[in-house]
C-alpha cells in the first residue's frame, strides 16, 4: 500500500511539474509603453498569437552608461517599459519579422517578447536582441544569467552603440558575462556572414535622427562601421556586436521613402544572417 502511494505521488508531482514547464514555457505575450511609441500607436498583427518556431526576443534591462539621466522621463520601472531598452519597439522588430517570414523558411511569430534575465525568462529562446547597449546597466547577476544562457547555446545580438564612451559602457557591462574572452572583428570569412547572404562590405547603418551626419558620436570614435563578437571556446560566436551601427532604426524605418535603401537591405541581411547563425550553431 505504502509503495503504491508513493507511487502516486510520484506521478502527480511529475505532472505537476511538467504542466509548470508548459505554463513557463507558454508565457503570455505582453506589448509595455515604448520611448518611441505609447501604448495603442502600433496595433498588433492579427496573427499575433498563433505561436511560431523562431520567437524574437528583446532585453529588457535598466538605463544606465554616459547618457544617464539625460532622458528624465526614461527613469520609471525598466520592467514596465519606457527604458531605453524600448528604443524603436515593438515598430521595429515587427517589420524586422515580417522581412525574415518573407526571405527564409522559418516558422516566425509575428510578435517579440522581451526577456527580463532576473525572471530566467532567456532559456526558451534561442536568440536574444538588445538595442541602446552603449546605455545600459546590466549587472553583475543578470552578467552571469547571460554568461550561462550564452554557454548553454543561446546567442545574444547586440547593437545601437556609437563612439567611444558608449562602447566602453557596453564593454564594461559585458565584461560581467565575459571577463574572461577578448572582443574581436569579425572576419570576413566567418559563417556567420554567410550563413543566408554574403557580407563583408561594412556598410555604416545610421540612425534615421542621423542621417545627415552619417554616423552618431561622429567626433568621439563613431566613425566606420564594426562587426565584432565574443566566442566560445569552439569557436562559435556567442556575442554579434554592431558597434557605430543602428540596425533597430534601419528595420523600424525600413518602409520609410527618405531612409537609404541600403541601409535598409544591409541591416535586414545581418538580421537573418544572424537568425539563422543561431539556429544552426
Amino acid at each position: 500500500m505504502l509503495k503504491r502511494t508513493r507511487k502516486v505521488i510520484f506521478g502527480v508531482t511529475a505532472l505537476l511539474l511538467a504542466f509548470g514547464a508548459l505554463q513557463a514555457f507558454q508565457k503570455p505575450f505582453r506589448q509595455y509603453p515604448g520611448v518611441e511609441y505609447p501604448p495603442g500607436a502600433i496595433n498588433q498583427p492579427d496573427d499575433w498569437n498563433i505561436p511560431g518556431e523562431f520567437v524574437f526576443a528583446r532585453l529588457m534591462f535598466p538605463n544606465g552608461g554616459p547618457m544617464d539621466g539625460y532622458y528624465p522621463r526614461f527613469q520609471g520601472d525598466w520592467r514596465e517599459g519606457l527604458s531605453l531598452w524600448t528604443q524603436d519597439y515593438p515598430r521595429a522588430d515587427r517589420h524586422f519579422l515580417q522581412a525574415v517570414r518573407r526571405l527564409t523558411r522559418i516558422q516566425v511569430r509575428s510578435v517579440e517578447q522581451p526577456v527580463n534575465l532576473d525572471l530566467d525568462e532567456q532559456y526558451d529562446l534561442p536568440f536574444l536582441y538588445a538595442v541602446q547597449v552603449g546605455e545600459w546597466a546590466l549587472n553583475e547577476q543578470q552578467g552571469k544569467e547571460l554568461r550561462e544562457y550564452l554557454l548553454r547555446g543561446g546567442f545574444f545580438m547586440a547593437d545601437d552603440f556609437h563612439g567611444n564612451a558608449e562602447y566602453a559602457e557596453f564593454v564594461k557591462r559585458i565584461k560581467f558575462a565575459f571577463p574572461d574572452r577578448p572582443i574581436v572583428e569579425i572576419p570576413d570569412d566567418d559563417a556567420i556572414l554567410h550563413s543566408v547572404y554574403d557580407l563583408t562590405d561594412r556598410v555604416q547603418i545610421p540612425g534615421e535622427a542621423h542621417l545627415r551626419e552619417g554616423c552618431k558620436n561622429c567626433n568621439d570614435g563613431g566613425r566606420g562601421a564594426h562587426w565584432q563578437a565574443i566566442y566560445d571556446e569552439k569557436g562559435r560566436v556567442m556575442v554579434a556586436m554592431s558597434y557605430n551601427e543602428d540596425l533597430g532604426d534601419a528595420w523600424e524605418w525600413a518602409d520609410a521613402p527618405h531612409y537609404p535603401e541600403k541601409a535598409a537591405s544591409v541591416a535586414m541581411r545581418i538580421g537573418v544572417n544572424d537568425i539563422v547563425y543561431a539556429m544552426t550553431h
